[in-house]
């Protein structure tokens, strides 16, 4: 070898297949805690307190406890490994949950088990964020619509198969329920592969993703108004759903099928859910943001029909029509919301779609309880039709790229 001559670097190898099936086991199992938790803590607390509906505030506390810890954990982060970060956020929720588990086992007062799950709830959001953002690191640009199809396919099995193993193991022992959400919650700690060259972020450091869009940030590093178009519809979409899904002892009822019959919407939603999921897997596209607009309006016509009930049928069509758009439309504001963020709020910003669903749960879920199931589903076919509105209007302006043509990893 001459002097003039040198070493070509190495090329740059795509992580082992076997990584990206621990993500989607590690994401699948991190559902598990939120889905089960509704079932097991009203199990849990009605020891305590006497009434089952002390587990709605249990719920309520540790969704709170999301919304508002979601964005400071997230940041605080920057400055450390994120691998290493995911795991200790996991971990912080898993013994919150332990904690939780051996107050209700010894009949602690109620306080106390607010309080455990406050702070399961607070770490749960930046978590998530974290999670999301490492899946950048081990599938290319062009297969991420693909893995997140999966991962909304797999969530939706999540959030089918949690609340009767929560039933089932319940009704033996809720304390068992609870320790059977702790051990299943600690997934992602124990799956999430490790991703040797990824690194903290520093704010300062505009050139350290090169898989940005072109000019889709602000020069000083905050997240552009685009960003709010996605994260409003997010809410909107998950207010939609929530109101079926939290609504469903009430559609019981209201067809005169009992309390038990309940099981029957969810799960037409949940079917309706993995559907859409698989649809994105195989496709592995983009849409464009004037598809985006017509998934919303899909979504709308979902809504409105479980709102105008009259027969079963119809609004078990409506619901499986929500659920099918979810995963659709999920994936495209994830892969949006990442096109748009800057490098190091990334993270901030996959907690914060994670926040805007929670607002809409919360919202609609306000609404159910202080007016009944017609307000709710009202307030959720208003919020989509709102939304439709706004991203139709955004596909119209001239200005506006749709995200499917921009150049970078969602265009090419």
């Amino acid at each position: 070898m001459t002097a003039t001559q040198s070493i070509p670097p190495p090329a740059r190898t795509s992580p082992p297949r076997r990584d990206i099936v621990r993500w989607q086991l590690g994401s699948a199992t991190s559902g598990v805690p939120q889905a089960a938790a509704p079932i097991a803590f009203g199990l849990l607390a009605l020891p305590l307190t006497g009434t089952a509906e002390s587990g709605a505030a249990l719920v309520f506390a540790m969704t709170a406890a999301q919304v508002l810890g979601s964005v400071p954990l997230s940041r605080l982060g920057r400055r450390f490994s994120p691998v290493r970060y995911l795991r200790a956020l996991v971990a912080v929720r898993t013994a919150a949950f332990a904690a939780a588990t051996g107050l209700g086992a010894v009949g602690a007062p109620f306080a106390a088990l607010v309080a455990a799950v406050v702070v399961a709830g607070a770490v749960s959001g930046a978590a998530h964020g974290y999670q999301r953002l490492l899946l950048n690191h081990l599938v290319s640009p062009g297969r991420l619509p693909r893995a997140l199809g999966v991962a909304a396919t797999l969530n939706e099995v999540t959030f089918a198969l949690s609340p009767v193993l929560a039933s089932l193991v319940g009704s033996a022992s809720p304390v068992w329920a609870m320790a059977m959400i702790t051990v299943l919650g600690l997934g992602p700690a124990v799956l999430t592969p490790r991703v040797p060259d990824m690194r903290a972020v520093p704010d300062a450091a505009p050139d350290a993703a090169p898989d940005a869009v072109p000019d889709a940030t602000p020069a000083g590093g905050g997240l552009p108004r685009e960003a709010l178009v996605w994260l409003c519809c997010a809410a909107a979409g998950s207010g939609a759903v929530a109101a079926v899904e939290v609504g469903a002892v009430s559609f019981a009822l209201a067809f005169d099928l009992g309390p038990g019959w309940a099981f029957l919407f969810a799960s037409v939603l949940c079917a309706g859910s993995v559907l859409g999921g698989i649809r994105v897997s195989v496709r592995n596209r983009v849409p464009s943001t004037a598809a985006v607009a017509g998934y919303l309006a899909a979504s709308t016509a979902g809504a409105c029909a479980t709102l105008a009930g009259g027969h079963l049928v119809v609004t078990l069509a409506g619901a499986a029509v929500l659920g099918f758009f979810l995963p659709l439309l999920g994936t495209f504001y994830s892969l949006a919301l990442d096109a748009l963020a800057p490098p190091h709020r990334k993270a901030e910003v996959f907690a914060l779609q994670r926040v805007a669903g929670a607002v809409g749960v919360i919202s609609v879920s306000g609404l159910l309880a202080l007016l009944g199931l017609r307000a709710a589903l009202i307030g959720g076919a208003t919020l989509l039709l709102a939304a439709t509105c706004l991203v139709a209007l955004r596909a119209a302006l001239p200005r506006f790229r749709p995200l499917g043509t921009e150049p970078g990893p969602l265009g090419g």
